[in-house]
């Protein structure tokens, strides 16, 4: 018999950096308010941008304060999102030129388009952007149409869904597959970590797509597999860079960790809360 309860929640206020553990939050229809508010725009190729075009973001955090986010380096300087040089100091940070942006509305469609690629080979692009090596399968994009021209959902700044989900059964798999690298959370940022006692399934998670889950005061509606890119492989903090991480979750997880969801019902949710998979 499973029993699944809420291990840990977490919210990224910036898109890449690294975020914060929350004992207890609203999820809304939008998913955790606050998450992924803030994101970088690439000055010098143009678009959005994350830790898959720029690894550097990963070394940042971002915590949430009444005024807005507050980043800190590594170096231990910080400085508030709203600050007048903010801009400035985060391209100095990144060694990139880039600037901070909140969500602006879903039709400023030009400020969601993606950004130029590194090359025109739309292979070899995405086979960098998921970090897979020539032979390798690249990730099933259906279910990410949109995304093609678009680096998020416009209105978001999400990589595809308002929430990703994952188990502690699937990191400890891939940690007993794979003991030589480190599948630590941090790499594979999800809001809502659950952990299923007595599952005997290697990835719980892959067995919900299509059904829905309450939790707290929450129903979500699990879309799709997360398929897994190369900012899983960068190193940040005292992780080291790993591409055997790719190489790994290519061999045993089909390069998928985690799962998406949306927001069938909102509420409050609490570490600790049991989950319920139905259907």
């Amino acid at each position: 018999m499973t029993a699944r309860s809420v291990k840990a929640l977490f919210r990224y206020p910036i898109k890449s950096m690294l975020g914060e553990q929350l004992d207890q939050t609203e999820i809304a229809e939008w998913g955790i308010p606050g998450d992924r508010g803030w994101a970088v725009r690439d000055e010098k190729r143009g678009g959005i941008r994350g830790g898959k075009k720029i690894p550097q973001l990963m070394t940042l955090a971002a915590t949430s304060t009444e005024a807005g986010p507050m980043i800190s380096a590594p170096d231990g300087e910080a400085m508030p999102a709203n600050a007048l040089n903010i801009n400035e100091w985060l391209s100095i940070k990144l060694d990139h030129p880039v600037s901070l942006w909140p969500l602006l509305p879903a039709d400023q469609l030009d400020h969601y388009r993606r950004g130029a690629p590194d090359t025109d080979d739309f292979e070899e692009e995405l086979r960098t952007v998921f970090g897979r090596l020539p032979g390798e399968p690249i990730p099933d994009l259906t279910a990410f149409a949109e995304l093609l021209e678009f680096e998020s959902p416009p209105g978001t700044y999400f990589d595809a869904f308002p929430l990703m989900l994952l188990t502690q059964q699937s990191l400890d798999t891939m940690n007993q597959l794979a003991p030589e690298s480190q599948f630590d959370l941090r790499r594979f940022r999800p809001n809502v970590l659950i952990d299923c006692q007595g599952s005997a399934d290697a990835f719980p998670e892959q067995a919900w797509i299509g059904k829905t889950m309450t939790l707290g005061g929450v129903t979500l509606k699990i879309e799709s597999t997360c398929p897994r890119c190369s900012m899983t492989t960068h190193g940040f903090s005292d992780l080291p860079r790993d591409t055997q991480i790719m190489r790994e979750m290519v061999a045993h997880s089909e390069g998928n960790l985690g799962v998406y969801a949306t927001i069938v019902h909102s509420g409050i949710v609490t570490a600790g809360d049991e989950v319920l998979i139905k259907g």
